[in-house]
């Protein structure tokens, strides 16, 4: 398509205004549209599926219908799997503390002694002391901590109530999702139509691969983790791997929080460095596989979201919008990745740039 030199910045300014437009939104609305939101991206996700049943003949009120609840039955399910046993985890780990610090005093301690050649101890004594001395400070803390809790009373009844509507604006979203994209396609502008389509199709592909890979991802790291770890014979270990393996979409933080957790359940649970080694085997393997196989071969190297990338957006946009700001942070980092894109194109065919005088 061929524009005039002076309206071939149109469809970027038009473009970066409703993105502008958007950010306010998110931001001014950001406490309403959470849910909103949720169901959008999970609408993204699961249209194909949809698509699918409707070439199949089944009509689109009751395909929105089978695949919201087979979604919402399949998290439901693997909620109630994981939530009592990370809560048996928590109790067990409260109960085990006195074990814990017989850990850390008679073998932790000796061995980092042993390498630092230091003298670090640890007993009831030096933990009174710490105590009489930061008891104020304590006190504090969870005086503050109570007073948020209270504060963000209404919130959180608030957000429980949006939990309960989401399955309801999911089946919305899937049942309107392809009159909604045909009604955006139809008023675009119609000399500006191919630059939208091709600006639209570079999106969708990204999205699409990003997320719908990313999903895949999660489970399958979920699966690898939970199951090695119930391998080696930790207690709670699929509650372990599956939470690890939801965190995958950040970079290292599912890795990380895993083997945190997994590592205080070992110590609790074996009180042995064999017990230890295990555990931390299972996630060294787990992160191998996605590093190098696993991630570059379903969400591909060729989508150009990196690591660093996603921790930025997720930063970024989770301080300027909150929890909205999670969810759309990897749709709008993907989206601005292929605005980026183009108008990398369109500075290098430019006379300006193609000029050598």
């Amino acid at each position: 398509m061929y524009l005039p030199n002076k309206r071939r910045w149109l469809p970027w300014l038009a473009g970066f205004l409703v993105l502008a437009f958007l950010v306010i939104a998110f931001h001014l609305l950001r406490d309403v549209l959470a849910p909103f939101i949720t169901a959008a991206v999970l609408a993204y996700i699961l249209n194909p599926l949809v698509g699918k049943l409707e070439s199949k003949g089944v009509k689109r009120t009751r395909a929105s219908m089978w695949v919201m609840a087979l979604s919402f039955g399949l998290l439901l399910g693997l909620l109630l799997v994981i939530v009592p046993m990370l809560v048996k985890q928590v109790q067990s780990i409260v109960a085990k503390m006195p074990m814990l610090l017989k850990w850390i005093q008679n073998i932790a301690l000796p061995w980092l002694n042993s390498k630092l050649e230091g003298h670090i101890t640890l007993n009831n004594d030096t933990l009174i002391a710490w105590l009489q001395d930061n008891a104020s400070n304590i006190q504090n803390a969870i005086q503050n901590t109570l007073s948020v809790v209270m504060q963000q009373g209404g919130s959180l009844a608030g957000s429980i109530g949006n939990l309960a509507l989401l399955p309801l604006i999911l089946y919305y979203f899937l049942l309107d999702w392809e009159r909604w994209a045909a009604g955006l396609r139809l008023i675009v502008p119609r000399r500006y139509i191919d630059t939208y389509s091709r600006i639209s199709g570079s999106m969708d592909t990204v999205l699409g691969e990003f997320l719908r890979g990313q999903l895949t991802v999660m489970l399958i790291m979920g699966l690898i983790y939970g199951l090695g770890l119930m391998m080696v014979g930790l207690d709670s270990g699929f509650a372990i791997g599956m939470v690890a393996g939801i965190l995958v979409f950040v970079p290292y933080l599912g890795a990380f929080t895993g083997l945190l957790l997994a590592t205080l359940a070992a110590v609790l649970q074996f009180g042995s460095w064999a017990g230890l080694f295990a555990v931390w085997g299972v996630f060294a393997v787990g992160q191998f596989l996605e590093s190098f196989f696993i991630t570059p071969k379903i969400v591909g190297d060729r989508i150009g979201l990196s690591p660093f990338w996603v921790i930025f957006a997720l930063m970024a946009f989770g301080n300027l919008l909150g929890f909205v700001g999670m969810l759309v942070a990897l749709p709008l980092a993907a989206i601005c990745l292929v605005l980026l894109r183009e108008g990398k194109t369109a500075y290098l065919d430019s006379r300006f740039y193609r000029r050598t005088k």
